[in-house]
């Protein structure tokens, strides 16, 4: 638990932090060693076969027709980007407030990112935000599922089936969610996901892509194999010891998401205790995974969140800027859309990721809320240290 007893005592201005190993935002969840083993020894003597068993799994998993493999989310995404894209057209439509290279993937195929609003309440995408950037050089609607709940999945299919358009979800942190039309991975054209170790489905690194469209599986297959060219040759396909790895975590899922049903349950009954804090509550009307915690700084929180991520991140609590800052407003070196978004903006500045994932104890959260009050209680003096701290280091 924090001991500390004045600002003077926190690790960012000279003393020790508070953890010995560093409490992460990442998931880093580990099978049962036996079980990865297994699925492991049934590739030796049939290449392929174990990567074609977690396809079969992932497709009925996500309630999808087919599912096709990829050596990481990155190729997953760029390869879905480049099959749907309506030809002739350059511009993808897509939130700003999201993953920080999420602009670079769109580049890298070639198309131009048309950064739109976010919704206040679910900080995601929507058609109402979606509608305003569409345009006769739309070539795709890129719907974004946020760190915690879902997008306005029903709201886009509908506006991607007016306007004619191919919708593809980025639903990387969604695996385990439905919302009111389903199961997430059987929406839009196609839905992309990531088996990176951070992620919920740990398969060491890799990706898949879920569709009901076997035109589109073929193609992405196709690409994947390096069967096709369409930037240049390509083999992306997901090893069979990632697979062996994501089919042992998939076989122990319900068991991760109970873990993380806990830690969010200490969170959200310890949180309230601390004044200008608001933990984003997890939608448990449908299925949740309870993976990642997400707080806001509200208005009455005494200090800047670069400030607070500071102190915490001192102390080894590698709490992270949620998607900050937003995309529009970095500099890129490929072409994009301007867009003034003041939404994304404001909200870019009061969201913070809190460490979660199975390295992190129940005990551990209450010492990070614990350091948190403290950090309310003692605002004024650490403002004033870190005053003097940096202008020490800029005489």
């Amino acid at each position: 638990m924090n001991r500390r007893q004045s600002a003077a005592d926190l690790a960012l201005f000279g003393a020790a932090p508070l953890f010995a190993v560093p409490r992460s935002t990442s998931n880093l969840v580990q099978p049962e060693f036996e079980r990865f083993l297994d699925y492991a020894r049934t590739s030796f003597g049939q290449p392929g076969g174990t990567t074609r068993h977690l396809e079969e799994r992932l497709s009925m998993f996500h309630h999808a027709d087919y599912c096709v493999s990829f050596c990481s989310g990155f190729w997953a995404l760029a390869a879905s980007i480049v099959a749907l894209a309506r030809p002739g057209r350059r511009e993808v439509v897509m939130p700003s407030l999201t993953y920080r290279r999420m602009a670079d993937v769109v580049a890298w195929t070639g198309l131009v990112p048309h950064f739109c609003e976010v919704d206040a309440t679910t900080l995601a995408i929507s058609a109402t935000t979606a509608t305003i950037c569409i345009n006769d050089d739309t070539a795709l609607i890129l719907g974004v599922h946020p760190i915690v709940n879902c997008c306005d999945v029903q709201g886009l299919t509908e506006l991607a089936a007016q306007r004619e358009l191919p919708l593809l979800f980025d639903s990387v942190e969604s695996v385990y969610e439905s919302c009111d039309a389903g199961k997430i991975g059987g929406f839009g054209n196609a839905e992309c996901f990531s088996l990176h170790a951070s992620k919920l489905l740990n398969g060491f690194e890799g990706g898949y892509v879920t569709t009901n469209d076997a035109a589109l599986a073929s193609r992405l297959a196709a690409s994947r194999d390096g069967r096709t060219l369409e930037r240049g040759a390509l083999d992306a396909r997901l090893a069979d010891t990632h697979a062996a790895m994501a089919l042992a975590n998939l076989d122990e899922l319900d068991a991760q998401i109970a873990r993380n049903r806990e830690r969010y349950k200490r969170y959200r009954a310890a949180l309230p205790t601390v004044p200008g804090i608001r933990l984003l509550n997890f939608d448990e009307s449908s299925r949740t995974s309870y993976k990642n915690v997400v707080v806001e700084l509200l208005d009455d929180w005494p200090l800047s969140r670069a400030l607070t991520i500071d102190i915490l991140n001192a102390e080894r609590v590698l709490a992270r800027a949620y998607y900050s800052p937003p995309l529009h407003s970095k500099p890129m070196a490929y072409p994009y859309i301007p867009a003034d978004l003041p939404h994304t903006d404001e909200l870019a500045t009061r969201f913070a990721l809190m460490p979660c994932g199975d390295f992190v104890s129940l005990d551990d959260i209450d010492t990070v809320v614990a350091l948190l009050h403290f950090i309310h209680v003692n605002a004024d003096e650490i403002r004033d240290l870190a005053a003097l701290a940096a202008a020490g280091a800029s005489i």
